[in-house]
């Protein structure tokens, strides 16, 4: 899996998972290259959301939800995420 394929597959599953006015997804893996741990194909995004579903939400159940949705995603294809709220 390539980059845009998994900010495609994010973008989706978030966004048929519930309501979002805002959302930006950026790859910010070269921020991990040089990291011991690091794997190819494995990838650092970072996620801005604005979704009322989410604002009613504590930030830690908030980044919960968002785990649920891309379980899959993070097992096999992202190395670390950021989550930031509007």
């Amino acid at each position: 899996m390539n980059i845009n394929e998994l900010i495609l597959i994010v973008r989706n599953k978030l966004e048929t998972a519930m309501t979002i006015q805002e959302l930006k997804i950026e790859d910010k893996s070269f921020l991990h290259k040089n990291h011991k741990e690091y794997k190819e194909g494995k990838f650092h995004l970072k996620l801005t959301i604005k979704s009322v579903d989410l604002a009613e939400l504590s930030k830690i159940v908030a980044t919960k939800k968002i785990y649920n949705i891309l379980d899959d995603e993070l097992k096999k294809y992202i190395h670390s995420i950021q989550i930031l709220f509007n």
